[in-house]
């Protein structure tokens, strides 16, 4: 496969068949000054406004949580990205995306601020009419008004556009009267303004701005969630509920551009969160395993606890590594697109579309992460963790809606591999011409010439094999299964496994790179251990993905082939992760926890 190097940011997708510039990459320790001090502020605000009331919050005492709301916006935290002329601080996407990962570690309180800022806010604020955004964003931004996002129906979860609602213009032609339900809606209980969705005439799928209080909208009681208890969650009812026209947001019949768009923003700050969530869980788990004695001796000094440990590091450390370079896309993304006269919320939605592939494959990866960080803290905390008198036990409930909203995991899972197909498809994307390199490849004799020089160049080879691995797969399967290929969802589930692997894999070693150049190997040592045993193990788990999908359409010797493929695009020389793994632990206890 030719790859090469990129000055620039990739378009979306692209990095499957680019090689990507280190040098270019955002990494966290880019972080600016007032972006640091961002992120200790939310740290800060959770330590003294949230964590010391999250049993009132669970609870949901009236009041509370929109009175923790008001504090936040206070102090800047609601309204980070939105422009100054409504009342916000005009701050930059990768900001916006710190303060999301900030306030992650809040439980309840952080998804009510995410739905609040994000899903809550948004589709006003980039679809609304210069009216709309005049009357609604300053209160949105302050806290004073509270926001909530009605696309659920009972009936109609991952499929939004199946939706029943209704709305149809009044005789009078002054009011769209909306009948149906809504149901899981987050910060339902106490919200004053909504976007809904229903279908005017039937047919067209259209957003409206609904307020408390009008005629015909009431509301269900609280639902009794298994995590996340402090979450105002309720059901919305519409009776002949009369909506102003004026209040009809964006187009009429292109309410899925405001639903599509949003969730793509949504599913990479829905990672930020996740991960500072997964930040606070692990901290508290080693603290603990410093603490807990067993036979004489703290459990963090145990091998097994230390891997437990260890792989929370890392995979935080992958996902995180990720998220800010995705993040830095989008923004530059939105400042070209801008400076190319597209407005303010054309430019945001231009950016998280550009890059909506990574958006979802940061989604699955973020959740994921952290499940496996409060289900391991759960582990290391052993019968203690099952009681409600440490938190982890509130943070593993907490985690599980995670691969849930926003689109479950395998429709994110479904989407990274249809979006890919479908750019390539439309020549923005040329997947072709790599994927018929590999095939070409893999019928000549492999190279076995002089190995690369130079710090990493053993690394950088396996990242650009594991790529030649997804562009064989995918390849195979659009050539053999065509037009059947999306009624194989194992199969696409198994390519976008694979993609996401990669995708973090190679994250984590542009980082390194960076790094080191930066600050020379012996200060990044335990960053390069995490970046190593990742590829190590991500290697046999790009082996197994790519393995499951070929031995579900092919056969014979095209499959025997395919499979000495795989292995040749896999192999990675022994590493011993367990050393590293215990190099990574030793600095987890020595810092009191996760900071890296």
């Amino acid at each position: 496969m030719e790859t090469t190097k990129q000055t620039t940011a990739l378009q979306g997708g692209e990095w499957l068949i680019k090689e990507s510039n280190p040098f270019d990459t955002f990494i966290p320790e880019d972080f600016n000054e007032e972006q640091t001090m961002v992120m200790d502020m939310c740290s800060q605000f959770l330590d003294t406004e949230i964590l010391p009331v999250i049993d009132r919050i669970d609870k949901l005492e009236p009041g509370l949580m929109p009175s923790l709301l008001q504090k936040a916006g206070e102090q800047g935290l609601l309204s980070t990205s939105f422009p100054e002329q409504y009342g916000g601080l005009g701050k930059d996407f990768i900001t916006s995306s710190i303060v999301n990962e900030g306030l992650g570690g809040g439980y309840s309180f952080s998804v009510a601020v995410a739905a609040h800022t994000g899903i809550g806010s948004l589709p006003i604020l980039y679809f609304g009419t210069d009216a709309q955004k005049e009357k609604y964003i300053p209160k949105l931004a302050t806290g004073e008004w509270k926001g909530a996002y009605g696309l659920t129906e009972p009936n109609s979860g991952s499929d939004a556009l199946g939706a029943k609602s209704t709305a149809k213009l009044s005789d009078d032609g002054k009011y769209y009267i909306l009948n149906g339900q809504k149901c899981w809606i987050t910060n339902g209980g106490f919200a004053d303004v909504y976007t809904v969705f229903a279908k005017i005439d039937g047919d067209k799928f259209t957003g409206f701005i609904i307020e408390r209080g009008f005629e015909g909208f009431t509301q269900g009681p609280e639902e009794h969630k298994m995590g996340i208890k402090g979450s105002s969650t309720v059901q919305l009812y519409f009776q002949d509920c009369k909506v102003p026209v004026e209040n009809v947001l964006g187009e009429i019949g292109k309410g899925h551009l405001i639903a599509f768009n949003i969730l793509n923003i949504g599913r990479l700050k829905l990672c930020a969160a996740a991960l500072g969530g997964s930040k606070r869980a692990a901290t508290t788990s080693i603290q603990y395993a410093k603490t807990r004695e067993q036979f004489k001796l703290p459990i963090a000094k145990f091998g097994a606890i230390r891997h437990k440990m260890a792989e929370m590091a890392i995979r935080m450390w992958v996902c995180e590594t990720a998220l800010y370079r995705t993040a830095k896309w989008v923004d530059n993304k939105e400042h070209e697109l801008q400076a190319s006269g597209k407005s303010f919320a054309e430019a945001l939605l231009g950016g998280a579309e550009e890059y909506a592939i990574e958006c979802s494959m940061l989604k699955v990866f973020g959740s994921e992460v952290l499940d496996f960080v409060v289900d391991e803290g759960v582990q290391i905390h052993g019968g203690n963790g099952f009681s409600d008198e440490y938190l982890i036990s509130k943070a593993y409930r907490d985690s599980r809606i995670n691969r849930i909203y926003e689109g479950t995991n395998e429709i994110n899972r479904l989407l990274t591999v249809d979006m890919m197909l479908k750019r390539a498809m439309k020549g923005k994307l040329d997947l072709m011409s790599p994927a018929m390199a590999v095939q070409k490849e893999l019928m000549s004799i492999p190279d076995f010439g002089s190995e690369d020089e130079g710090a990493f160049a053993k690394e950088l080879k396996y990242i650009a094999n594991f790529k030649k691995a997804i562009l064989m797969v995918a390849g195979a399967a659009v050539q053999k299964l065509m037009m059947q290929l999306d009624k194989e969802q194992e199969v696409l589930m198994n390519i976008a496994d694979m993609a996401i692997e990669v995708y973090h894999a190679e994250s984590a070693l542009l980082r390194v790179i960076k790094l080191v150049n930066a600050k020379g190997e012996a200060a990044v040592g335990v960053q390069t251990d995490m970046m190593r045993t990742y590829l190590y193990d991500a290697a046999d788990r790009i082996n197994k993905a790519g393995k499951d999908a070929l031995n579900s359409f092919s056969d014979g010797d095209e499959l025997k082939m395919m499979h000495i493929g795989l292995k040749r695009f896999t192999k990675v020389e022994p590493f011993n992760t367990k050393d590293a793994r215990r190099r990574i632990s030793d600095r987890l206890v020595a810092d009191d926890g996760y900071h890296l």
